[in-house]
């Protein structure tokens, strides 16, 4: 079933609201872990610049991009409390270690900024920050990667009850290796992002070109990360692998993603900073809704829709009007935070924060 055969309803709504958020988190949140990534690779005789770039790129606004997760946990559990409930008994234990990594990078990022200056103390927040950044996206992709491949179908009690420990909440996401294809897929992005957006937050020429080399990089490394995960679903998930690949839509997507590809490459090349910066923005954007067109209607692959796992509609209906209330305090609150944080050359919200 496609998208263009279901009628579109309140729970639909909420469900497209619910992609937006998360991809609204992608292109903020997610490229604050990729900054991550580059603060660990930082090395050679500018890597103080290169760490005060990021954390200068990151410092003023990286609370404020995790209210785009917050919205999507919110709307899960308030519009789909069937399918929260579900998720985060089944997936407990990444879910966990995902919320303990937040924590830690923006605790390491914190006590770095403010605390003693000494090479040692530095150096002990700066990994604590940097493997928290590495940590945190790999399981937000395995967590993605699990539930897309169909691994946690809701069960009645007594089949639960048959199940051990290992089978029930570490298997469907570890034993695996679609999940954590998914988790490297997701680590590449955002680090591709980061420094992407790096490029037009950079000060010099020479920093400029350090990440604009990053981002070729990294560009690489995300399609080879890619093609490999759509050979592990061939293997894995042969009806999530046709989904991703058959049809006119799913040609589309991967059509205008490599032309995003491509035109982000192109961009690089001839230090097109800003351009280079929305293809980056536009290729992770049709990469996360190819992933939602895929799985659409289905909110619990394989047999659990939208619409069945859906609240009351009277709930549903409160919800949308809170959103359209939320939406006009919080779009031009962070406009106003852009333009207070990254005004003139920066003001587009390349925050990899």
């Amino acid at each position: 079933m496609s998208p263009t055969d279901i009628t579109w309803t309140l729970p639909h709504i909420v469900a497209g609201v619910m992609v937006l958020s998360l991809n609204a988190y992608v292109l903020l949140g997610g490229a604050d872990f990729g900054g991550g990534v580059w603060d660990l690779v930082a090395r050679g005789q500018r890597r103080d610049e290169q760490r005060a770039l990021i954390a200068n790129a990151i410092g003023p606004i990286w609370e404020a991009n995790h209210v785009w997760l917050i919205l999507v946990v919110v709307l899960l559990f308030t519009c789909f409390p069937k399918a929260f409930a579900h998720l985060s008994t089944e997936l407990h234990v990444p879910i966990t270690i995902m919320l303990v990594g937040i924590v830690l990078r923006g605790s390491a990022f914190t006590f770095r900024t403010y605390d003693s200056k000494q090479d040692a103390v530095q150096r002990r927040w700066g990994r604590i920050f940097s493997m928290a950044s590495l940590l945190t996206p790999i399981i937000l992709g395995v967590c993605l990667g699990t539930v897309a491949s169909g691994a946690v179908p809701m069960r009645t009690a007594k089949e639960a009850a048959a199940l051990t420990f290992m089978q029930r909440f570490i298997n469907p996401w570890c034993a695996s290796p679609f999940p954590w294809a998914v988790g490297l897929l997701t680590l590449m992005l955002f680090a591709f992002l980061a420094a992407s957006y790096l490029t037009v937050e950079a000060p010099d020429d020479a920093l400029r070109d350090l990440f604009r080399r990053r981002a070729q990089q990294a560009q690489l490394a995300l399609l080879l990360t890619a093609a490999a995960t759509l050979l592990v679903a061939r293997v894995e998930n042969p009806l999530l692998f046709s989904g991703l690949t058959r049809g006119t839509t799913a040609l589309a997507m991967h059509g205008v993603t490599a032309l995003a590809a491509a035109l982000s490459l192109w961009a690089l090349g001839t230090r097109r900073f800003q351009v280079a910066r929305l293809a980056a923005a536009a290729q992770a954007s049709f990469i996360l809704w190819g992933w939602a067109w895929t799985q659409f209607p289905w909110i619990l692959p394989p047999d659990r829709t939208i619409t069945s796992l859906a609240a009351p509609h009277v709930t549903l209906q409160l919800t949308v009007g809170a959103l359209a209330i939320g939406t006009a305090i919080l779009l031009p609150s962070f406009v106003y935070l852009f333009r207070i944080f990254k005004s003139g050359e920066t003001a587009f919200g390349n925050e990899p924060v």
